[in-house]
């Protein structure tokens, strides 16, 4: 092959590498597999592969998962309901101790 066709060629990832789920790292490989090995939910899903459970909590995943779901032939309104949790912000312990802190002062310093 010479500089020219190598340049030329396009490149196809393998589909079952590509991350649905970006937060836990979970590929479509990891949900056909899930899916295949009898999770028919989300929440089946969630319990076998983690994806919807990171820091997003399924607010970027949560529709490639059902779509997939879908896909299988499998009923989202026969599932069984999933709740769903709104992300939250990550909250560095020394911010933590540092807001204790300032309602303990307030406490102490008291309004008249």
């Amino acid at each position: 092959m010479n500089e020219r066709e190598l340049r030329t060629e396009t490149y196809v990832p393998n589909e079952d590498n590509i991350y649905v789920c970006r937060c836990e790292e979970v590929t479509v490989g990891d949900i056909k597999r899930a899916i295949a090995a009898g999770a028919d939910s989300v929440r089946a899903l969630k319990l076998r592969t983690h994806a919807g459970m990171g820091v997003c909590q399924g607010m970027t995943c949560r529709r490639n998962i059902e779509k997939m779901l879908q896909e299988q032939k499998i009923d989202l309104d026969l599932c069984h309901s999933h709740s769903q949790r709104f992300p939250v912000r990550l909250l560095n312990a020394g911010d933590f101790t540092k807001v204790l802190e300032e309602a303990e002062e307030d406490e102490e310093g008291g309004c008249p």
